[in-house]
């Protein structure tokens, strides 16, 4: 089966979650036998390309196009003039349309898959010659925007991201989908049309825990990168409003930032509030899961699934969540998770499993038991491969 993959990204190294997915989902295919072509840019600036490359090679044949993100202005302009979204216009690559034309020309190829709505247009060169296309919606991006509301621009966006993803989905195949709840957000936006799945999140159920552990008792980390908003307010708000009922109850607490926003306080006297610790995003993810720790999820705008929370059960490590942060796990609050609905009840959450270390040993137990049993690799692909097959025997 000769699949082209085109993303947004490419997954390595694993610093966000939608690299973790697309890396664990490349693994599990070519463990089955599959090895796609992956099409993705890359900004040299930031990370090598040949050592991404030779990273990746194990998994699939990494076509790896050289190129920095557009900035804020070259994205307006783009997006007002064609009149499509900001998130579709920021991820415009002309490169990589031009490389999946350069490949379909040369090459036979059964199906195209798109890694998220915005890798849609690049794919637009198979389209025209006629292969049918898989598209993996992480988020319903149209629902991130709407539930961030920012004002008029973000009304605009998420009106025109709608329509986009309800086009898309109706064009599409098949249209997969991390959650149930995601699958039917993306049904009601296609009108009916198109063929939209559930398949989950691939992730092995046991990982090492971090080599080295965290200060604090307990060290309690927030993970998120500072690109995406339901990241920067996740963080905003755990500082804010979280962190001051973590310390009445748990002084001895230390939070640990790992990549998030907002930037930690720069200059004299701007120290930021006491006990916090801010990191880079880590170059090995398990350094921000050190055995013992507590996993805070403290988003309030959610979508698609939290591939973190699926490595903290496999590192070991307790989690605690919003609703909208744990939303389309398939778990149940106090069998593998604590959910906590406001801040004082965040804060006490964090402070029972700091406290009942019993507790917190059940829920990582019931954790991996969730990841053998829903995410397992092998069983995704297997999953993934059939809705391949199931496309190829319909066109």
């Amino acid at each position: 089966m000769k699949i082209l993959l085109v993303a947004t990204k490419a997954p390595w190294p694993p610093i966000d979650g939608g690299r973790l997915l697309l890396r664990h989902t490349l693994e599990g295919l070519a463990a089955a036998g599959v090895r796609p072509t992956l099409v993705a840019p890359i900004d040299p600036e930031r990370f090598d390309p040949a050592a991404v490359a030779a990273a990746l090679e194990p998994w699939c044949e990494p076509l790896l196009v050289r190129q920095r993100p557009a900035g804020p202005l070259a994205t307006l302009v783009r997006a007002a003039l064609r009149r499509e979204p900001l998130s579709i216009a920021r991820h415009s690559r002309a490169v990589v349309r031009r490389e999946v034309a350069r490949l379909v020309a040369a090459r036979r190829f059964d199906l195209v898959h798109a890694e998220q709505l915005q890798a849609v247009p690049q794919t637009a060169p198979a389209h025209r010659r006629g292969l049918p296309l898989v598209l993996r919606a992480q988020n319903v991006e149209s629902a991130l925007w709407a539930a961030a509301g920012r004002g008029r621009l973000g009304a605009t966006e998420a009106a025109r991201l709608a329509v986009w993803e309800g086009q898309a989905v109706a064009g599409a195949a098949a249209t997969l989908a991390l959650s149930e709840e995601d699958a039917a957000s993306l049904r009601a936006l296609a009108r009916g049309g198109g063929r939209v799945l559930t398949v989950p999140a691939p992730f092995p159920a046991s990982l090492p825990a971090g080599p080295a552990p965290l200060p604090g008792a307990p060290a309690v980390v927030v993970l998120g990168s500072r690109g995406w908003l339901p990241n920067r307010d996740a963080a905003a708000w755990f500082l804010a409003e979280i962190w001051p009922a973590v310390r009445r109850l748990l002084p001895a607490a230390q939070l640990h930032l790992f990549g998030p926003g907002p930037e930690r306080p720069r200059g004299p006297g701007l120290d930021g509030p006491p006990g916090v610790a801010w990191h880079e995003a880590p170059a090995d993810s398990a350094a921000a899961f050190a055995r013992g720790s507590l996993h805070a999820v403290p988003l309030r705008i959610g979508s698609g699934v939290r591939m973190k929370v699926l490595e903290a059960w496999a590192r070991g490590v307790p989690v605690v969540g919003t609703p909208q942060g744990l939303a389309g796990l398939a778990a149940a609050d106090g069998r593998e998770l604590l959910v906590a609905h406001g801040a004082e009840e965040f804060a006490a959450a964090l402070a029972r499993l700091h406290r009942e270390p019993a507790l917190a040993d059940a829920l990582v137990r019931g954790g991996r038991a969730l990841l053998a049993r829903r995410h397992d690799p092998g069983r995704v692909a297997r999953q993934l491969i059939d809705v391949y097959e199931a496309v190829l025997g319909s066109v």
